[in-house]
């Protein structure tokens, strides 16, 4: 029999196996937690300044810390969850992000908040990219994956919206600290549900780690997020951010070197031969670099021009979450019907339009004339670009290599993101100086070129879905050989 004829039944096993679904609730609860981990302390940064004393040029690292080492790990986190067992990884990533989390709940300096942030960071690369592989290799390529990456898709793009909202109710009600200790509850119910509903899996290589090609990678990525998240306050011309560039440029390209030599490599480069797999990862590039710093913007706007409470800009937040959610759910749907790609433009379009019209914020605005209609516009092209680029980037990698291939598109989201972040801040900064620098009206000028930027990165990712995601029909998506 065909693999094709067999797939009915194997979607069918997978429909009537409740244990499946649970493993996804664990799996989608935790892929929040880490999402909402990188947006929910930016509304407590005024309280976190405070109380620590932080420097105006210390208290990005707050969130750059965490970035740092999530972006450098995710190749590492990733390969070793297909060696070593995903669900021992997965597991393994919760306890150090949970333990993370109460030790910077606990902080008494700036130092130490860093530190933790960085921890927790290394603990969400761990994790994160298992989390996803054990999803792709769990349900059967085609309509119940879409429908279970629909469902992942939700959570983790509400991540980021509902971070906001719930970083203001716990600043607000609770002290920035709960922030932190949200995450400690959360991470231990996941830990202890995992092995009753996880089911372990790896690569059936018998092989080691590639320890050579896992430093250059490594220190690339680190190298390379650095410079980029430090950019703004070093100079883009300084000698730190030139020299670490060209220092990444040499590791990755060093890595390359001992992948294409080695008899076992950390990331096979073969993996990019799969269109789906390097097209995801290039579109992911620009997803990352043009949503992630719009939080960062919004936050701003509402507080230091609309003058809103921490409480109140969480709030602001809630249709952005419900947007995101309900749009997800339909993208499953759409790609079991039309395919990934259209899907995908679509979202991008929708992304690009909101991001457009955040351009024409006032200083003299309101919420619901500037912010409510364009943050609904992005976040329904968020969840539908979310969903349609995590099914492009899994679709037809091997089982042993769903580790890999989760831990490229996270890579590239995050690398996108400190990207974004970094040229999106130097713009704004740069525009707020010639507006005067200080003032609502300053802020505002900064605020609109920074999203004319992004809506940029949007467009082009637009452009670069069109030209080079393949098409998939909804029928190839069953006969890929993601899981024999």
């Amino acid at each position: 029999m065909s693999a094709t004829a067999a797939q009915p039944h194997s979607a069918d096993a997978t429909a009537l196996d409740p244990r499946r679904w649970k493993a996804l609730a664990v799996l989608a609860v935790a892929q929040f937690m880490v999402v909402l981990d990188a947006s929910i302390v930016n509304v407590a940064l005024p309280s976190i300044q405070r109380s620590l004393g932080f420097s105006e040029s210390g208290l990005p690292w707050v969130v750059n810390a965490y970035t740092l080492a999530f972006g450098g790990f995710l190749m590492l986190g990733g390969r070793a969850a297909d060696l070593f067992g995903r669900r021992r990884m997965f597991i393994a990533g919760l306890g150090l992000f949970s333990a993370a989390s109460l030790a910077g709940g606990f902080a008494q300096s700036a130092g130490w908040l860093i530190a933790a942030r960085g921890v927790q960071g290394l603990g969400a690369a761990m994790l994160s990219p298992a989390a996803l592989s054990i999803v792709t290799t769990t349900f059967t390529e085609g309509a119940e994956r879409n429908k279970a990456l629909g469902i992942w898709g939700a959570l983790a793009g509400a991540g980021g919206a509902v971070g906001v909202l719930m970083g203001g109710m716990l600043t607000q009600w609770a002290g920035w600290e709960w922030v932190l200790f949200v995450n400690v509850p959360i991470g231990a119910a996941a830990a202890f549900a995992a092995p009753r509903f996880v089911r372990e899996s790896k690569t059936h290589e018998q092989t080691s780690l590639d320890v050579a090609g896992a430093l250059t990678v490594t220190g690339g990525l680190v190298a390379l997020v650095y410079a980029l998240v430090d950019a703004s306050s070093a100079g883009w011309g300084s000698a730190q951010t030139i020299g670490l560039l060209a220092l990444s440029v040499v590791l990755l390209a060093s890595f390359v070197v001992v992948e294409l030599r080695t008899r076992h490599p950390l990331m096979p480069l073969t993996i990019f031969r799969n269109r789906n797999v390097a097209s995801a990862d290039a579109v992911a590039l620009l997803v990352g670099a043009s949503l992630f710093s719009m939080f960062f913007f919004i936050s701003l706007y509402l507080q230091q021009v609309l003058g809103q409470s921490a409480l109140k800009t969480g709030l602001s937040y809630l249709p952005l979450a419900i947007s995101i959610v309900l749009s997800a759910g339909v993208a499953s749907q759409l790609v079991t019907r039309v395919g990934p790609k259209p899907v995908l433009v679509g979202g991008l379009v929708c992304v690009t339009a909101g991001l457009v019209l955040f351009t024409q914020i006032s200083p003299d605005g309101s919420y619901l004339s500037d912010v409510l209609l364009p943050s609904v516009i992005v976040a329904v092209g968020l969840g539908l670009s979310f969903v349609s680029l995590t099914i492009t980037a899994v679709s037809g990698v091997s089982h042993d290599e769903a580790g890999l291939a989760s831990g490229l598109l996270n890579t590239a989201q995050q690398v996108g993101g400190a990207l974004g972040l970094a040229v999106l801040s130097s713009v704004a900064t740069s525009q707020i100086a010639d507006s005067g620098g200080h003032g609502r009206v300053a802020l505002t000028d900064g605020f609109q070129s920074a999203f004319t930027v992004g809506a940029g990165f949007a467009a082009l990712g637009v452009v670069l879905a069109l030209l080079v995601v393949p098409h998939v029909r909804p029928g190839q998506l069953q006969e890929a050989p993601a899981v024999a």
